[in-house]
């Protein structure tokens, strides 16, 4: 997969799921299953409820995603 692959959305922190995972609702309303990015747990960035957040999908699998900043 390539860079240009990757689909960049942005969307609100509707849920908080164990183990770092966020079920996360876009602007168009669609909601997806993230887990943080790397350099996110390394730094230990919070992350709560209602948060907005930029995450990265694969156009193979749109149900899951990775929260790579919040906003």
């Amino acid at each position: 997969m390539t860079k240009n692959e990757i689909i960049e959305m942005e969307g609100q922190i509707s849920e908080v799921l164990p183990n770092q995972t966020f079920k996360v609702t876009l602007e168009n309303g669609h909601h997806v299953n993230c887990y943080t990015a790397g350099k996110m747990r390394q730094f230990r960035i919070r992350l709560v409820a209602g948060d907005k957040v930029r995450i990265e999908m694969t156009p193979y699998d749109l149900e899951k995603g990775r929260i790579t900043r919040r906003l």
